[in-house]
């Protein structure tokens, strides 16, 4: 997967995950929130794989 993939599939799961704590908390569901907690930190470390694989690519593009 390309860098711009990570980043994208990273914010769907990280807006996924925060749409499903919030149901999780408004139906008093914590095994939701929970699920939706680790959603969300899944996409947090898509995007920061997508951000590396840039980095890395800028740095062999001016080596």
């Amino acid at each position: 997967m390309g860098s711009t993939s990570d980043k994208v599939v990273g914010k769907a799961n990280e807006l996924a995950g925060q749409a499903r704590q919030g149901v999780g908390k408004a139906v008093g569901n914590t095994e939701m929130q929970a699920k939706g907690m680790a959603q969300e930190a899944k996409g947090d470390a898509q995007q920061a794989k997508g951000k590396v694989k840039d980095a890395v690519k800028n740095v062999v593009d001016k080596a």
